[in-house]
């Protein structure tokens, strides 16, 4: 199943979800490395690499959501669509949660200090369920074909020539 949502010839979705995994990631190895050395400057840059990874989530959601409407009803590939979906908000929101505890109350947008246990038990907690989505994802990707140009094979033309994947496909 073709992605609806293509750039150049791309699924969109694959394209952006690295950054918000990227700097999701990054900040609970922070968060870590916060929690061994026990200085703050640590956790101020997992602060702003949550912001970032919120955004990135977001914005990956927008083309991930619109290819997970083009997947037939009915399919293995609609419900476990329908999980990575459902979870990656989970994860943004458990991350979400985990920036607002650390941000100043007053401005929303100032580290306030070393993170509390909860900011520091959603993150890794939003690490965890990001891990499980991931798979799913590539579970989506790589199993269930979704996101996948018909006719794909080892030797098929480049995405901008405007040829189909195999001569069988029909450029549509």
């Amino acid at each position: 199943m073709e992605s609806k949502a293509k750039a150049l010839g791309h699924a969109i979705h694959p394209m952006l979800i690295v950054f918000p995994l990227g700097l999701l990631a990054t900040a609970v190895v922070f968060d870590v490395v916060y929690l061994v050395a026990g200085a703050e400057q640590w956790a101020a840059i997992s602060f702003w690499l949550i912001a970032a990874g919120i955004v990135g989530g977001l914005l990956a959601a927008i083309p991930g959501t619109i290819d997970w409407f083009a997947i037939p009803s009915n399919t293995r590939a609609k419900s476990v669509g329908l999980v990575h979906g459902v979870g990656n908000v989970v994860v943004v929101v458990l991350f979400l949660v985990s920036w607002l505890l650390r941000s100043d109350a007053g401005s929303g947008f100032e580290m306030a200090g070393a993170p509390g246990t909860l900011a520091l038990i959603c993150s890794f907690a939003g690490a965890g369920l990001a891990l499980f989505t991931g798979w799913l994802g590539g579970e989506l990707v790589e199993r269930l074909g979704v996101s996948v140009d018909g006719g794909a094979h080892l030797d098929a033309p480049s995405s901008l020539s405007g040829k189909p994947a195999s001569e069988n496909a029909k450029n549509t």
